[in-house]
Protein backbone atom coordinates (compact mmCIF):
# COMPACT_ATOMS: atom_id res chain seq x y z
CA UNK A 1 0.00 0.00 0.00
CA UNK A 2 1.16 3.80 -1.10
CA UNK A 3 -0.39 6.85 1.15
CA UNK A 4 0.63 9.96 1.83
CA UNK A 5 1.92 11.26 5.14
CA UNK A 6 3.05 14.33 7.04
CA UNK A 7 6.51 15.75 7.62
CA UNK A 8 7.88 15.58 10.95
CA UNK A 9 9.02 19.40 11.86
CA UNK A 10 12.48 18.51 11.50
CA UNK A 11 13.63 18.80 7.67
CA UNK A 12 15.92 15.27 6.88
CA UNK A 13 19.13 15.66 6.57
CA UNK A 14 19.76 15.08 2.69
CA UNK A 15 23.71 14.60 2.86
CA UNK A 16 23.28 11.90 5.95
CA UNK A 17 20.82 9.99 3.61
CA UNK A 18 22.35 9.76 0.76
CA UNK A 19 25.82 8.75 2.48
CA UNK A 20 23.81 6.56 4.08
CA UNK A 21 22.47 5.16 1.07
CA UNK A 22 26.07 4.86 -0.72
CA UNK A 23 27.24 2.95 2.04
CA UNK A 24 24.47 0.67 2.17
CA UNK A 25 25.00 -0.57 -1.60
CA UNK A 26 28.75 -1.09 -0.59
CA UNK A 27 28.38 -2.91 2.23
CA UNK A 28 25.50 -4.92 0.12
CA UNK A 29 28.50 -5.55 -2.65
CA UNK A 30 31.19 -6.43 0.16
CA UNK A 31 29.18 -9.09 2.27
CA UNK A 32 26.74 -10.57 -0.07
CA UNK A 33 28.74 -13.22 -1.76
CA UNK A 34 26.22 -15.39 -3.60
CA UNK A 35 22.75 -15.58 -4.08
CA UNK A 36 20.19 -16.65 -5.82
CA UNK A 37 16.19 -16.36 -6.62
CA UNK A 38 13.56 -17.34 -9.01
CA UNK A 39 12.27 -14.71 -11.28
CA UNK A 40 8.78 -14.43 -13.02
CA UNK A 41 8.01 -12.38 -15.57
CA UNK A 42 5.28 -11.71 -17.65
CA UNK A 43 4.71 -9.92 -20.81
CA UNK A 44 0.97 -8.17 -21.71
CA UNK A 45 0.65 -6.55 -24.92
CA UNK A 46 -1.60 -3.72 -25.72
CA UNK A 47 -4.42 -2.76 -23.44
CA UNK A 48 -4.77 -6.29 -22.44
CA UNK A 49 -3.50 -7.06 -19.04
CA UNK A 50 -5.35 -9.60 -18.12
CA UNK A 51 -4.07 -12.11 -20.81
CA UNK A 52 -0.18 -12.57 -20.82
CA UNK A 53 1.30 -12.61 -24.43
CA UNK A 54 4.31 -14.39 -23.16
CA UNK A 55 5.04 -15.48 -19.90
CA UNK A 56 9.21 -17.08 -18.56
CA UNK A 57 10.63 -17.82 -15.19
CA UNK A 58 14.27 -18.34 -14.27
CA UNK A 59 16.61 -19.03 -11.79
CA UNK A 60 19.08 -16.60 -11.16
CA UNK A 61 22.41 -16.86 -9.33
CA UNK A 62 24.93 -14.53 -8.17
CA UNK A 63 28.29 -15.34 -7.47
CA UNK A 64 30.45 -11.96 -6.10
CA UNK A 65 33.58 -11.96 -8.89
CA UNK A 66 31.60 -13.70 -11.06
CA UNK A 67 28.36 -11.87 -11.47
CA UNK A 68 24.89 -12.84 -12.52
CA UNK A 69 23.77 -16.33 -14.65
CA UNK A 70 20.50 -17.51 -15.40
CA UNK A 71 18.55 -20.98 -16.51
CA UNK A 72 15.34 -20.76 -17.70
CA UNK A 73 12.72 -23.07 -15.59
CA UNK A 74 9.92 -22.54 -17.99
CA UNK A 75 8.03 -20.48 -20.72
CA UNK A 76 4.76 -20.10 -22.62
CA UNK A 77 3.59 -17.69 -25.23
CA UNK A 78 4.78 -15.93 -28.29
CA UNK A 79 8.48 -17.20 -29.34
CA UNK A 80 9.20 -13.79 -30.81
CA UNK A 81 8.28 -11.68 -27.43
CA UNK A 82 10.73 -13.98 -25.51
CA UNK A 83 13.26 -13.75 -27.98
CA UNK A 84 12.84 -10.01 -28.65
CA UNK A 85 11.85 -8.86 -25.30
CA UNK A 86 12.85 -11.15 -22.50
CA UNK A 87 15.82 -12.34 -23.56
CA UNK A 88 17.65 -8.64 -23.98
CA UNK A 89 16.32 -7.78 -20.45
CA UNK A 90 18.27 -11.29 -19.07
CA UNK A 91 21.33 -10.47 -21.07
CA UNK A 92 21.38 -6.74 -19.66
CA UNK A 93 21.33 -8.26 -16.31
CA UNK A 94 24.09 -10.19 -16.78
CA UNK A 95 25.94 -7.44 -18.41
CA UNK A 96 25.45 -4.53 -16.33
CA UNK A 97 26.66 -7.24 -13.52
CA UNK A 98 29.63 -7.94 -14.36
CA UNK A 99 32.34 -7.57 -11.45
CA UNK A 100 34.35 -5.16 -13.69
CA UNK A 101 31.75 -2.08 -14.01
CA UNK A 102 28.50 -3.30 -11.63
CA UNK A 103 29.52 -0.11 -9.28
CA UNK A 104 27.67 2.00 -12.34
CA UNK A 105 24.60 0.34 -12.02
CA UNK A 106 23.72 1.03 -8.90
CA UNK A 107 21.72 3.65 -6.70
CA UNK A 108 24.54 6.14 -5.38
CA UNK A 109 25.90 9.65 -5.75
CA UNK A 110 28.78 8.77 -7.97
CA UNK A 111 26.08 7.95 -10.89
CA UNK A 112 23.04 10.21 -9.80
CA UNK A 113 22.62 13.89 -9.00
CA UNK A 114 20.19 13.19 -5.80
CA UNK A 115 18.00 15.76 -4.66
CA UNK A 116 15.27 15.65 -1.77
CA UNK A 117 12.04 16.60 -2.58
CA UNK A 118 10.98 18.69 0.37
CA UNK A 119 7.51 17.73 2.26
CA UNK A 120 7.21 14.92 0.15
CA UNK A 121 6.82 11.38 1.74
CA UNK A 122 4.77 8.08 1.07
CA UNK A 123 4.13 4.74 2.88
CA UNK A 124 5.63 1.74 0.89
CA UNK A 125 4.61 -2.09 2.39
CA UNK A 126 4.38 0.24 5.75
CA UNK A 127 7.59 1.82 5.60
CA UNK A 128 7.62 5.88 5.82
CA UNK A 129 9.64 6.66 2.88
CA UNK A 130 11.61 9.84 1.31
CA UNK A 131 11.48 11.33 -1.61
CA UNK A 132 14.73 12.29 -3.70
CA UNK A 133 14.62 13.05 -7.74
CA UNK A 134 17.41 11.09 -9.65
CA UNK A 135 19.24 12.29 -12.72
CA UNK A 136 21.64 10.03 -14.64
CA UNK A 137 25.25 10.89 -14.70
CA UNK A 138 25.97 8.67 -18.00
CA UNK A 139 23.60 6.86 -19.89
CA UNK A 140 22.66 3.24 -19.94
CA UNK A 141 19.54 1.68 -20.11
CA UNK A 142 19.42 0.26 -16.62
CA UNK A 143 19.76 3.95 -15.47
CA UNK A 144 16.23 5.83 -14.29
CA UNK A 145 15.36 9.83 -14.40
CA UNK A 146 13.12 9.88 -12.20
CA UNK A 147 12.55 9.62 -8.20
CA UNK A 148 14.03 6.72 -5.19
CA UNK A 149 12.32 6.40 -2.48
CA UNK A 150 14.60 6.13 0.75
CA UNK A 151 13.29 4.57 4.33
CA UNK A 152 13.86 7.30 6.50
CA UNK A 153 14.47 4.90 9.27
CA UNK A 154 17.33 3.20 7.65
CA UNK A 155 18.23 4.87 4.72
CA UNK A 156 17.77 2.31 2.68
CA UNK A 157 15.95 2.24 -0.64
CA UNK A 158 12.37 1.25 -1.25
CA UNK A 159 11.29 1.84 -4.74
CA UNK A 160 12.61 3.30 -7.64
CA UNK A 161 10.78 4.72 -10.41
CA UNK A 162 10.98 6.55 -13.82
CA UNK A 163 11.88 6.77 -16.98
CA UNK A 164 14.84 4.89 -18.82
CA UNK A 165 17.83 6.77 -19.97
CA UNK A 166 17.88 4.45 -23.14
CA UNK A 167 15.38 1.95 -24.75
CA UNK A 168 16.67 -1.72 -23.19
CA UNK A 169 15.70 -3.43 -26.50
CA UNK A 170 14.44 -2.82 -29.70
CA UNK A 171 11.27 -4.06 -28.61
CA UNK A 172 10.74 -0.92 -26.17
CA UNK A 173 10.50 2.02 -26.93
CA UNK A 174 10.46 5.07 -23.73
CA UNK A 175 10.49 3.19 -21.16
CA UNK A 176 8.92 3.58 -17.38
CA UNK A 177 10.03 1.91 -15.37
CA UNK A 178 9.06 0.93 -11.24
CA UNK A 179 11.16 -1.21 -9.25
CA UNK A 180 10.64 -2.17 -5.69
CA UNK A 181 12.75 -3.34 -2.82
CA UNK A 182 12.87 -5.45 0.66
CA UNK A 183 15.04 -5.59 3.19
CA UNK A 184 16.85 -8.63 3.36
CA UNK A 185 19.35 -9.56 6.04
CA UNK A 186 20.20 -6.09 6.25
CA UNK A 187 19.69 -5.45 2.61
CA UNK A 188 17.62 -3.82 -0.50
CA UNK A 189 16.85 -7.18 -2.73
CA UNK A 190 14.13 -6.13 -4.98
CA UNK A 191 10.82 -8.34 -4.70
CA UNK A 192 8.87 -6.23 -8.19
CA UNK A 193 9.52 -4.69 -10.91
CA UNK A 194 6.76 -2.98 -13.79
CA UNK A 195 8.29 -1.63 -17.10
CA UNK A 196 6.13 0.16 -19.49
CA UNK A 197 6.80 0.85 -22.97
CA UNK A 198 5.25 2.11 -26.43
CA UNK A 199 6.81 2.73 -29.52
CA UNK A 200 5.37 2.77 -33.44
CA UNK A 201 6.54 -0.78 -34.01
CA UNK A 202 5.55 -2.71 -31.14
CA UNK A 203 3.09 -0.44 -29.75
CA UNK A 204 2.01 -0.64 -26.19
CA UNK A 205 4.22 -3.28 -23.92
CA UNK A 206 3.97 -4.24 -20.02
CA UNK A 207 6.44 -6.60 -18.31
CA UNK A 208 6.26 -7.61 -15.19
CA UNK A 209 8.69 -9.50 -12.51
CA UNK A 210 7.83 -11.01 -9.48
CA UNK A 211 11.33 -12.31 -7.09
CA UNK A 212 10.67 -14.89 -4.67
CA UNK A 213 12.36 -17.73 -3.18
CA UNK A 214 15.64 -15.72 -2.62
CA UNK A 215 18.77 -17.68 -0.77
CA UNK A 216 21.83 -16.26 0.50
CA UNK A 217 25.44 -16.89 1.71
CA UNK A 218 26.73 -14.12 3.72
CA UNK A 219 30.42 -12.99 4.63
CA UNK A 220 30.68 -14.03 8.29
CA UNK A 221 28.06 -17.04 7.70
CA UNK A 222 28.64 -20.18 9.49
Amino acid sequence: MISGVALSAQQPDAAIIIRDLDAANQARFDNVLNFSDVEHYTVFRGSDEAHPAAEMTVKMTYKKGSGKDYVILSRSGSSLIQKVGLQPLLDNEKAINDPAKVSQSWFTSANYEMHLKPGVTQTIDGRICLAFAITPRHKAPNMIDGTIWIDAETHTLVQVEGIASRSPSIFAGTTKMMRRYANMHGYSMAIHARAESSSPLFGRTVIIIDYSDYQFELRGSP
